[in-house]
């Protein structure tokens, strides 16, 4: 089973980084084991963590909701996914990781982050590096919803 102090950092993240940078409260919801590589949203960033544990984290929204995050992070008005809007999507994935790699830190767990891939489109995968049990939290904002997915294969 994945280990909560490495799982929580990272949902503790996203909820701090949406709020702070995108004026986003979210909410999360219940956590699940995730089995397949279907993204569920429309637009994923996926970036990969080594160090004290190996793995990725994957950060999926929905149309709606990350048109509504990068209007709030950028400032301007967004009602398509487009190349601005991935690019949102690598930035909040950076922000969270490293967010996250910092609170992990101060519990010694030292890890380095990749550079986030990103990938758009109904029905998209979403591919993690681990392969270990992967969990899946949803989360809700006022302007639908976003998923942060974590594997990790193990920790020293």
């Amino acid at each position: 089973m994945m280990d909560a102090r490495i799982i929580n950092p990272f949902l503790a993240a996203a909820i701090h980084v949406l709020k702070t940078m995108a004026q986003v409260d979210a909410k999360p919801g219940k956590p699940f084991l995730k089995t397949d590589d279907l993204a569920i949203g429309d637009v994923s960033a996926i970036i990969g963590v080594t160090g004290a544990a190996q793995g990725s984290m994957a950060l999926i929204f929905t149309e709606q909701c990350i048109n509504h995050v990068a209007s709030n992070l950028l400032g301007a008005p967004f009602t398509q996914v487009n190349h601005e809007v991935r690019d949102a999507v690598g930035e909040l994935t950076n922000m969270i990781c490293g967010d996250a790699r910092r609170r992990l830190a101060e519990d010694g767990f030292v890890l380095q982050a990749g550079i986030p891939t990103i990938v758009s489109g109904k029905g998209h995968s979403v591919g993690h590096i681990a392969n270990g049990p992967r969990l899946a939290v949803p989360f809700e904002t006022s302007q639908g919803s976003f998923m942060v997915e974590v594997a990790f294969s193990g920790s020293k």
